[in-house]
C-alpha cells in the first residue's frame, strides 16, 4: 500500500476486489467508528481518505479531489466537511455526511454543541444543507439535527454505529467489585461525559473501585484528582488491549452523561457483560434498552444507590446484556444499511 500525502490530503487506498467507483471520505480524526466505515466501504469501493486536522486547507486542492471521486462521504458537520461538501454540491455530485455529536447539539448550560450559536452554528448548517443525505448515529441525534440544525426530516436517516465484537464471549475470570466510565479527560468531559459526578459517587462506596479511563487533554485531571479519594484510580491513555482488560474486569459500567450521540463506550462495556448505569438522556436508552440501570441525573447519592443495584446483578444477567449489543448493532448491518444508502447515490438517484 502506498500513501500518498497531497496538500492535508491523505490517500491511503487500500487493494479491493473488483473496485467500482471512487469515494472521498473527509474527516477531522480517525477514531473508531470513522476507521470502521473507512474499512467498510473499502470492500467494495475505491476510497481515498482525505484527513484535514485544521481549518487551514487548500481550497484547490479540496476541488480536485472532490473532481476526482463520484461520492464525498464525510463524518460530522463542520469546518472540514464545508468545502468539501459544497464543492459536490456545485459539481452536481452526491454526498453522505454522518452527523451525531457536537455537531447538532446545543447545550449551553455546558458550552457544548455547534448548534448554540455563532459561525460554528452558520457552517454546521449549511455542511449539512449542501450533503445529499444526512445520516445521524441515533433516533436522538436524528432528532438533534431536525430540531436544532432545522434539517427537514425527509433528509435525515437513522444508521447506528456498529460495534464489533472484540470478546467472543463472556469473560470467564471472576469480576471485582469495580466500576468503569471511559472518556477523554478533559474540562468540557467533567460534565458532559460525567467525570466529576463519577469520582464524587466513589467518596460514598470506599470499598468499590473506581476507575476512569482516558487520554489527559488538560488541567482537568489535576481537579479530578484534587476530589478524588483513594479509591478512584485514573489511567491515563491506555493501549487497546489494556481498555478490553478494563471492561473485562469491571463489573459496572457508568456513563452518567448530559449527552451522548450514540455511547460506543457504553456499548462495548456490555459486550464484556458490565451492568450498565447510565443517564436516562440523549441515545444511552437507545443503547442499554432495558438491560440496565437508568439514573434520573447525574447526582452522586442517586448514581451510588444505583451502582450498589448493578453490583448485586445475578451474572445471568450479563448474557442478556451483552446479547442486545450482539442484536441491536452489529457490524454487518450498518455495513448493509451503508451500502443500501450509498449505491442508488453512486448510481445516479440523487
Amino acid at each position: 500500500m502506498i500513501a500518498n500525502h497531497v496538500e492535508g490530503v491523505l490517500d491511503l487506498s487500500a487493494v479491493v476486489t473488483e473496485p467500482t467507483q471512487n469515494i472521498l471520505l473527509v474527516h477531522n480524526g480517525a477514531v473508531q467508528f470513522v476507521r470502521q466505515d473507512l474499512d467498510t466501504l473499502r470492500r467494495s469501493h475505491r476510497v481515498t481518505e482525505c484527513f484535514l486536522r485544521s481549518r487551514r486547507i487548500n481550497p484547490f486542492t479540496i476541488w480536485q479531489q472532490v473532481r476526482a471521486h463520484d461520492l464525498v462521504f464525510g463524518w460530522f458537520a463542520s469546518w472540514h466537511t464545508f468545502l468539501p461538501l459544497l464543492f459536490a454540491r456545485l459539481l452536481n455530485k452526491p454526498s453522505v455526511l454522518i452527523v451525531g455529536g457536537y455537531d447538532v447539539a446545543n447545550m449551553p448550560q455546558i458550552g457544548y454543541g455547534h448548534q448554540r450559536g455563532g459561525i460554528k452554528k452558520w457552517v454546521s448548517r449549511w455542511t449539512m444543507r449542501c450533503a445529499t443525505q444526512v445520516v445521524s448515529t441515533s433516533d436522538y441525534s436524528n432528532r438533534e439535527t431536525t430540531v436544532n440544525a432545522s434539517i427537514p426530516k425527509t433528509r435525515v436517516r437513522t444508521v447506528y454505529v456498529g460495534v464489533p465484537d472484540p470478546f467472543g464471549s463472556l469473560p470467564q475470570e471472576p469480576r471485582s467489585r469495580t466500576v468503569l466510565t471511559v472518556g477523554n479527560v478533559d474540562r468540557s468531559n467533567l460534565q458532559r461525559k460525567g467525570h466529576e459526578p463519577f469520582v464524587r459517587t466513589a467518596a460514598l462506596m470506599p470499598d468499590v473501585n473506581f476507575v476512569l479511563v482516558g487520554n489527559w487533554k488538560d488541567d482537568a485531571i489535576a481537579y479530578l484528582r484534587s476530589i478524588a479519594t483513594a479509591n478512584v484510580t485514573f489511567t491515563g491513555r491506555v493501549s487497546d488491549e489494556e481498555l478490553l482488560d478494563h471492561y473485562r474486569n469491571a463489573s459496572v459500567y457508568v456513563q452518567a452523561s448530559l449527552h451522548e450521540g450514540f455511547g460506543l463506550s457504553v456499548a462495548e462495556a456490555m459486550l464484556a457483560g458490565c451492568v450498565p448505569v447510565v443517564n436516562r438522556v440523549g441515545s444511552l436508552p437507545e443503547v442499554v434498552g432495558d438491560t440496565g440501570i437508568y439514573i434520573e441525573s447525574p447526582d452522586p447519592m442517586e448514581t451510588s444507590k444505583a451502582i450498589e443495584t448493578a453490583l448485586a446483578s445475578p451474572e445471568a444477567a450479563r448474557a442478556s446484556i451483552r446479547q442486545r449489543i450482539l442484536d441491536e448493532f452489529p457490524m454487518e448491518k450498518r455495513e448493509e444499511l451503508l451500502e443500501q444508502l450509498i449505491r442508488p447515490l453512486l448510481n445516479g438517484a440523487h
